[in-house]
Order: structure tokens, then C-alpha cells, then sequence
């Protein structure tokens, strides 16, 4: 069971869902996967857990600290035995890092045991919202705009392979992109239905 607790229920909505499979949020650095996963959890009802802070709760270090000591191959590795886990303990909402989804490896994971579920957001919607933080390890680079331009660039084709997409446009309340999420999930009733 996992030492993080991020769930919170909202009133009333317990009971009007019934989730058949854990959600895997999908996308970039930016895309909202930890405020529209937590708002989507607690309007289903169900736990929402975050693959990045599992894996800084177990090393007792921050991602970039992870990084910097041991490198990316070892987080990667980390990040895939995380994911299988929260796959494995209940189901959920789980938002996962920019990276996880590219390993073939953890795309056949959530595929098999969970729904993944792509939040697009175009490059200037995601320079916008990453662009003053200093918690992303890949964009600590001599001109972060052009490294996010890259990393969008390769990942957009792999994110494409999502079993949903749903569009995060930063205009949209994390309320109205709860809405979409919901409404994408409902056309897959094995994975969410309402009761």
C-alpha cells in the first residue's frame, strides 16, 4: 500500500461512478496531469497517487536530486517498478511523469492493466506553465524554450499511442477539463461507467 495519501473525496460523488480500471494520466511537463488527476479523483471518488512523489517519498529525494545522483537510466527504472506497483494496489487516477509513457516497456504496463489518457497541450500552453520553475531536471539546459520545443517534438508521435486524448487547451478550468476527462473515460465503459 502506498505511503502517500493523496485522495480527497468529494462530497456527494461517491457511488455515481464505478471505476473498472486505473486512469493513467499521460503528457508533458505541463499538462496538468497532477491538478486535473487529483480533481478527477476526488470527482470519481476514487485515490489519486502521483508516480513522481511515490518515488521521491521511498528515496527521500526531490527528482532533480534523483537525477543529479544517479542519473536518468536509474530513475527510469525506478518510475517503471512505481508504476507497476500503484497499477497493482487499486484502482485509481495516476498521473506519471512527462517520461514514463515513452518506455515501450511501461506503455504495454498501463495498456494491459489501466487506460492511459493523454491531456495534449500545445508547446506555447506548456512554456507558459514550465517556464518560471526550477523543479524540471531536463530543462536545467542553456536555453530550456528550445529543450522543451525538442521534447515535445518526440514525444507528441508516442503520446499519440494513448488509449484517450483530451485536449488542455490553458484556458479551461480544471473543473471544465475534469468534464472532458470524464466525458472521454464514459465512451470506454470498461473502464468507467455511471452507476
Amino acid at each position: 500500500m502506498s505511503e502517500i495519501k493523496h485522495n480527497t473525496h468529494a462530497a456527494g460523488t461517491q457511488g455515481r461512478f464505478d471505476l473498472h480500471k486505473t486512469v493513467v494520466l499521460v503528457g508533458m511537463m505541463g499538462a496538468g496531469k497532477t491538478a486535473v488527476g487529483r480533481a478527477l479523483a476526488a470527482r470519481l471518488g476514487v485515490p489519486f497517487l502521483d508516480s513522481d512523489a511515490e518515488i521521491e517519498s521511498a528515496a527521500n529525494m526531490t527528482i532533480p536530486e534523483i537525477f543529479q545522483r544517479d542519473g536518468e537510466p536509474f530513475f527510469r527504472a525506478k518510475e517503471t517498478q512505481v508504476i507497476g506497483r500503484l497499477l497493482d494496489e487499486q484502482k485509481g487516477i495516476l498521473s506519471t511523469g512527462g517520461g514514463a509513457f515513452l518506455s515501450e516497456g511501461n506503455r504495454d504496463m498501463i495498456t494491459e492493466r489501466g487506460a492511459s489518457v493523454w491531456l495534449r497541450a500545445d508547446l506555447d500552453v506548456l512554456w507558459s506553465r514550465v517556464r518560471h520553475k526550477d523543479t524540471r531536471p531536463l530543462l536545467r539546459t542553456d536555453d530550456p524554450y528550445a529543450t522543451l520545443k525538442a521534447l515535445y517534438e518526440a514525444r507528441v508521435p508516442v503520446y499519440a499511442e494513448a488509449d484517450l486524448t483530451v485536449a488542455s487547451d490553458g484556458e479551461t478550468s480544471i473543473d471544465n477539463m475534469v468534464d472532458r476527462v470524464v466525458d472521454a473515460l464514459l465512451a470506454r465503459p470498461d473502464v468507467l461507467e455511471r452507476k
